[in-house]
């Protein structure tokens, strides 16, 4: 008996995923937030880049600062961990950002299968998207004017 639903689901299945321009329709719909998803993986790539850096500068200078302890070194210390909060906001912005888009992805390829409406939802979910990204990257631009300022403008005289 099972095997008899399992053989009907398989074959509705297969009809419905055989039209060929429902397919291409699919597609067509997930291109535009696949570029995004691009366009977000890259940004995140540029903010990986950033914290590994920021992560190895803190890892030398915390070695050396074992032997003396050096004012400069550590207001140098806490400037780069102000800067390493800042990226690991805007890197989980973004990984939310791209978490969202590919739900939209996925929403849009199955909704070339089923009959619920669902235009108000990947709208919603696009806006998100995008609000999530527009958050990510103000947290990296805090972050990329405080690494301009330099470590120097935290010192208080």
């Amino acid at each position: 008996m099972l095997d008899l639903l399992g053989g009907i689901l398989a074959s509705e299945i297969i009809a419905r995923t055989s039209d060929t321009p429902r397919v291409l329709r699919a597609v067509e719909l997930s291109l535009a937030p696949a570029f995004l998803l691009v366009g977000i993986g890259s940004i995140m790539n540029v903010m990986m880049t950033r914290i590994i850096w920021i992560a190895g500068r803190i890892e030398r200078l915390a070695d050396n600062e074992k032997g003396t302890c050096d004012i400069a070194h550590a207001s140098e210390i806490e400037w780069l961990r102000k800067r390493r909060r800042f990226v690991r906001v805007a890197i989980t912005f973004s990984m939310a950002a791209a978490v969202t888009i590919s739900v939209v992805i996925a929403i849009l390829f199955v909704s070339a299968y089923i009959q619920p409406r669902i235009g108000t939802l990947v709208a919603v979910l696009w806006v998100v998207t995008v609000a999530l990204l527009i958050s990510g990257l103000v947290f990296f631009l805090r972050e990329t004017l405080l690494a301009a300022d330099g470590p120097t403008h935290d010192r208080r005289p």
